[in-house]
């Protein structure tokens, strides 16, 4: 899968601050198509709905965490595969650690800038073609 900026993207957090900061990195990008969930029960539930081609999610949330949602997101065939950056303030080695465990495909520690989104979404999709590729 190739990095498409009109792939549909979804920005789930609990703070309406860092929503509005990632969907405007990710309209500097280039993407169109941010749709935002203030939990996991809810990112849940748009998954359902739409088929999104990247997840960012931050890590600590009521009342389902980003890891939570990561969990379910790896558990469920229609959303296995879908790209995954979990967005934490945390840096500790357990963090990462447990989500590089639970599928995650990177990790950013905020805060963070639009050129440093842009280079782990590229790094992703750059991985998922050579992966394919081989």
């Amino acid at each position: 899968m190739a990095l498409d900026p009109k792939m549909p993207v979804l920005v789930v957090d609990d703070s309406s601050m860092m929503i509005h900061i990632v969907r405007e990195f990710l309209q500097q990008i280039g993407f169109s198509d941010i749709d935002h969930a203030l939990d996991g029960g809810t990112a849940r539930e748009k998954m359902r709905a739409k088929r999104y081609g990247l997840v960012l999610s931050d890590w600590n949330m009521q009342p389902k965490t980003g890891y939570t949602l990561l969990r379910r997101m790896r558990e469920d065939p229609a959303t296995k595969s879908t790209p995954f950056i979990m967005m934490t303030t945390e840096s500790k080695g357990e963090y990462l650690a447990a989500a590089n465990k639970a599928g995650v495909n990177d990790y950013i520690v905020k805060p963070f800038t639009a050129q440093t989104l842009r280079a782990k979404i590229e790094g992703i999709f750059a991985a998922k073609v050579a992966v394919i590729s081989s």
